[in-house]
């Protein structure tokens, strides 16, 4: 512990001497001039009225630069990504950043399971309506931009409630035939990172690519990692018109699940392993095709088509965390296995169409798309597995479920932004969705048949206003439907621990927000928001006790839910208040929401009586989530020192305290520190250091019932990686 603190107070003092040293070279001239390193400015903004073929007036957005001075890119930490968007809810599962789990205003976190995951504009969820949990997450040293949309991203993305996140993935250096990016991390846990790129241009072709390699052991015994991915781009620029571009997405990884724990086992140690047999292995592949033309100086077409296909796998030895994983007296043996397997085959094609007109005197735009989408889900779960302990799956006995999952959708769109002054405009809008979902096959060891077949038509509407106050100030609202279908993948459970209701409904609702946002010369940021949002016959997870008086888990439309709150983030400049032309800035920023979200409706049966869960919180949602941090910037150095708060929580609709399992239960409210630190030098070269968990907080984010559990999920304790790249 000494030496952790010695190595702490040696990085801050090196910082402030790297400072003191930069001040004095200011006073000199740099006849060298070995770098012309400027401060980025990294400061989350919104989103243009219009880009590209999207309309974005009127909506909530963000727009998001990674940057290893504000976040730790070296293991994908979300929760620092995310620092200064107000309100997003970080499931951390991992210390590794194998996925992103976020979810916002009462929405699931369930690796983004109700949020429009994309990456250069077309989807990454796994099934987007059969099973939309998003396997795929790219390294954030990949991504130069992310873009994010609230619950008003329903008409022009899709449907879901959470709203849409888009990764823009970085390009090449345009102004060379090759550049070459590479970046190397070790760290705490035998943690390792590797992310190396090239690109560049010649002529009317450019081309970028990256291979990503991470690994650890993990901050648990039985934790370890091996992650990959790859990401190609090839583009052929016709002429100042047109493009068309070639891309590949891959991610794999196998992670060892250590298991859930009970609150006594988490109260004891909340780093011990429960389980040392478990595995989980997605591999995801997606190929594009992206074509851009400019019809004429007011009209653009945009044509994408993308393929996913993948699979998740997992092997595990699946029972509460107070049932030990031990050598079975009988057998002689440890117990075999379970052994599930989903496949994923999806085709999407959208094409939207982008037209800026003169209506009076003034300009208004115009956008409006289709888009097509199959998919085809085969799941086989409840093999049995062998007894060995390490990643096989390999069966002994058949699968007990084989199921095969197809959904075809067709989906079209408009929305118009009306200007009807120079200062405000009115952007209404409307989606037709048309889902004909079918699922055949067999359970309970493939011997009773099932099969399920619905077609859905609906419409969504809802509408945008804008009003630009001063150059750098606007009030927006909007108001949009959302609707959420009943997940059809999720027809039978995986395990015996819980049950589903076989008659889940659709959910559907509405989210409607509220802003001011603006900024005061390159000191002062601001935007604050209150929003309201329904959801009606929301599908969520209740504890319910058997006849042998054992709780377990039931999935089941519980009732509506309404969360509505305030959503403010403000930074600012605390030097350039009093000297605008200094090449030195401390920011200080806050991120902060209020979410009440609360069923309004719905019940339970407890001893042969309904029992109102009116007034109770709805599942994994805090009333609130603070994130503040301190930022320096200069021309060779950014760090951040960031501090979280996050309120307590809980896990099923009907507020369980405890649960002996630990599956369910309240998840106390914690706080987190973060700390990053990045130093550019010789204009090539860069340093980067980052903490996290810097005061070893003893917290948890989330119980679970299900895969990586069941139980108490234990969050990573300090960790610590460094890193040097270089980029030519």
């Amino acid at each position: 512990m000494n030496r952790f603190y010695k190595i702490l107070w040696l990085i801050i003092v090196s910082v402030f001497s790297i400072s003191q040293l930069q001040a004095q070279e200011k006073t000199k001239k740099d006849t060298l001039k070995l770098d012309t390193i400027q401060i980025k400015d990294t400061r989350p903004k919104h989103l243009p009225d219009v880009s590209g073929t999207n309309i974005f007036a009127g909506k909530r957005t963000f727009l998001v630069t990674p940057d290893a001075g504000k976040s730790n890119l070296d293991n994908n930490s979300a929760r620092m990504l995310f620092a200064q968007i107000p309100g997003v809810n970080v499931w951390e599962m991992d210390g590794a950043g194998l996925q992103v789990n976020i979810g916002t205003r009462g929405t699931d976190t369930h690796r983004s399971i109700e949020t429009n995951m994309r990456q250069n504009g077309y989807n990454t969820n796994s099934d987007i309506f059969g099973y939309p949990e998003d396997h795929y997450t790219p390294p954030f040293e990949g991504i130069s931009e992310v873009q994010i949309v609230r619950g008003s991203a329903a008409l022009q993305f899709g449907s879901q409630f959470g709203g849409m996140v888009n990764y823009k993935m970085k390009e090449g250096d345009s102004t060379k035939v090759m550049g070459v990016e590479s970046d190397q991390a070790v760290g705490s846990n035998r943690f390792f990172n590797s992310f190396n790129s090239a690109g560049g241009k010649s002529g009317k072709w450019s081309y970028y690519g990256y291979f990503s390699d991470r690994n650890g052991d993990g901050w648990r015994p039985n934790a370890a990692f091996d992650y990959h991915a790859y990401y190609a781009n090839i583009k052929y620029q016709f002429n100042d018109k047109g493009s068309i571009a070639l891309q590949f997405s891959r991610t794999d990884y196998i992670q060892q699940i250590a298991g859930g724990l009970t609150d006594e086992q988490f109260d004891t140690n909340n780093r011990q392993s429960t389980r040392s047999r478990n595995f989980f292995n997605p591999e995801i592949n997606i190929p594009a095709l992206l074509f851009n033309y400019a019809l004429d100086k007011n009209t653009k077409l945009e044509v994408i088509s993308n393929g996913i296909i993948g699979q998740r796998n997992s092997v595990q030895f699946i029972a509460n965390a107070n049932v030990p994983d031990t050598v079975n007296t009988k057998l002689n043996t440890y117990n075999p296995r379970q052994v599930d397997r989903d496949y994923y085959y999806g085709f999407t094609t959208e094409a939207r169409l982008l037209h800026r007109y003169q209506l009076g005197n003034l300009y208004s735009t115009f956008t409006a798309g289709i888009r097509y989408f199959e998919e085809h889900t085969q799941r086989r779960q409840k093999g049995v597995g062998d007894t060995g302990s390490d990643f096989d799956l390999n069966l002994v006995q058949p699968y007990g479920i084989d199921l095969h999952l197809n959904t075809t959708n067709y989906a079209a769109f408009a929305e118009n932004i009306f200007q009807v002054t120079p200062k405000f405009s009115i952007t209404p809008g409307f989606r037709m969705e048309d889902i004909q979902t079918d699922m055949t096959g067999a359970i309970v060891n493939q011997t009773v048949p099932v099969a399920y077949k619905q077609d859905r038509d609906f419409p969504l509407f809802g509408t945008g206003l804008q009003y630009q106050l001063t150059q750098n100030s606007q009030f927006y609202g909007n108001i949009s439907q959302a609707y959420r279908p009943y997940l059809y993948a999720a027809v039978t459970p995986a395990d015996q621990l819980s049950v589903i209701n076989p008659n889940l409904k659709d959910s559907r609702g509405y989210s409607a927000d509220l802003g001011y946002r603006g900024s005061v010369k390159s000191v002062f940021n601001y935007d604050l928001d209150a929003y309201y949002v329904y959801y009606g016959n929301r599908a969520g997870t209740l504890t319910e006790t058997n006849s042998s008086n054992v709780p377990y888990l039931y999935y089941t439309n519980i009732g509506n839910v309404v969360a509505k709150g305030i959503e403010a983030y403000g930074d600012v400049s605390l030097l350039r208040s009093f000297n605008k032309g200094s090449d030195i800035d401390i920011r200080l920023f806050n991120s902060l929401s209020y979410d009440h979200a609360r069923y309004t409706s719905g019940s339970i049966s407890q001893s042969g009586k309904n029992v109102s869960l009116a007034g109770n919180y709805a599942e994994g949602t805090p009333d609130w989530i603070d994130r503040s941090g301190l930022s320096y910037f200069s021309r060779h150095v950014t760090s951040t020192l960031q501090f979280s708060y996050v309120s307590k929580n809980f896990s099923d609709a009907n507020n369980t305290v405890f649960n002996p399992t630990g599956a369910s239960g309240l998840v106390p409210a914690y706080h987190v520190f973060d700390w990053a630190f990045n130093y550019n030098f010789l204009k090539n070269y860069h340093i980067s250091a980052s903490i996290n968990n810097l005061l070893n907080e003893k917290y948890f984010t989330r119980r679970i019932n299900m895969y990586p559990g069941p139980g108490i999920l234990p969050a990573d304790g300090r960790t610590f990686n460094i890193g040097f790249g270089i980029k030519i």
